[in-house]
């Protein structure tokens, strides 16, 4: 065993679980089942929890999603993060009932948006400071603070991440509010590793919580993970881990056991080499199944693409499917074609364009028709 010579980042507590500094890397999970359905997300708690998660995140986006937490948190032995939605005011509600509450600077913006940002954030640490809660600042992608992306060349995606990133901590320091860790998500391996790398360079005491987001199905989306946690961890970058998976909902353990399997491999020098179909052909992007999902049949969806599209492995089509409305208009943007998940259709898209919305059982046809029109031009 070789042990990795880690980033000396400071020490940030979520309940029994402490991340940072020399404390083994955390592995934790998502809640997959709409919170409000208390019995389905509580089984899922316990699932995550028996395959040895370190945290366990749960959504919430509403005042009855709050009620079910507090509901489902008395029965978790994990401690608990939850994924504040568009609404940053919920977290006086949640915060007696979690250990860490995640917000994304891009979604601040949705509610009383008069109000100022620095404002938002200072609400957010009173009340985590308030109940004994961490904090992450969560920036993704696909729903990056606007703010930020017109300063930047169209084609740099990484720089507006991480200003936004860098500008939350700062917040955050000024407001002597340090209890608190930042994760940058792509789902492109490549650019997961060039953000992390860039912040861990700018801000080497801040916790960072590494993931692959819309990593996608087993085995390609372990794959895509396992690239980028073999670059960053190895350099002494990362100190919690979320391997986001398509999984049905009773296989959500996966993720902890496929996280705990690529921690062990990288300590022991185990690395895999790169497969050459990642440097070219198809990418399907699809987004881990989680309580945002609005129709479980969204996972099923997901593997029937992989089918049909199976065709067109060796051309440079990306298609995007996407399970919910928070993540699922920005993120399949880049995208050649992009599936985004509505409760009772799908979204199909053309890049930015909307081509339609489609019954489940109809959506197929039409994406092999566009899927066709790609390889024909």
């Amino acid at each position: 065993m070789n042990p990795i010579k880690r980033n000396p980042t400071r020490s940030v507590q979520i309940g029994p679980t402490t991340i940072g500094a020399d404390h083994p890397i955390a592995v934790q999970s998502m809640a997959a089942t709409r919170t409000q359905d208390i019995a389905a997300t509580t089984r899922q708690v316990e699932l995550l929890e028996a395959a040895g998660a370190d945290v366990i995140r749960i959504a919430v986006d509403s005042k009855k999603d709050v009620e079910a937490l507090a509901q489902i948190a008395p029965l978790a032995s994990a401690p608990l993060s939850v994924d504040l939605q568009e609404n940053y005011r919920l977290a006086s509600s949640v915060a007696p009932h979690v250990q860490k509450i995640r917000y994304n600077p891009g979604h601040l913006y949705h509610h009383e948006k008069n109000k100022p940002i620095r404002d938002k954030v200072a609400f957010i640490a009173a009340e985590a400071a308030a109940h004994d809660c961490a904090l992450r600042v969560g920036v993704n992608c696909g729903s990056v603070d606007p703010d930020k992306i017109g300063l930047f060349p169209e084609d740099d995606s990484i720089s507006p991440m991480l200003a936004s990133a860098l500008e939350h901590c700062q917040m955050l320091d000024d407001l002597g509010f340090t209890r608190y860790c930042v994760s940058l998500k792509d789902s492109d391996p490549a650019k997961v590793v060039e953000a992390n790398t860039r912040f861990a360079q700018e801000r080497p005491d801040v916790p960072l919580h590494l993931g692959v987001t819309e990593a996608g199905m087993p085995p390609d989306g372990i794959v895509k993970t396992r690239i980028a946690f073999e670059q960053l961890i190895s350099a002494g970058i990362g100190d919690t881990i979320r391997v986001s998976l398509t999984l049905p909902f009773d296989d959500k353990g996966q993720e902890i056991a496929v996280g705990r399997q690529i921690l062990d491999d990288i300590e022991s020098g185990r690395f895999r080499s790169v497969p050459k179909v990642l440097s070219g052909g198809l990418n399907i992007i699809s987004c881990p199944s989680c309580s945002r999902v609005e129709n479980e049949a969204f996972i099923d969806l997901a593997h029937k693409v992989r089918e049909l599209t199976a065709y067109a492995s060796t051309h440079q089509i990306t298609i995007a499917i996407m399970g919910c409305r928070v993540n699922g208009p920005g993120e399949t943007d880049d995208a050649d074609l992009g599936l985004w998940c509505a409760p009772n259709f799908v979204n199909l898209k053309r890049g930015t364009e909307l081509l339609g919305q489609f019954p489940y059982d109809e959506v197929l046809t039409v994406l092999k028709d566009e899927v066709d029109r790609l390889i024909a031009a």
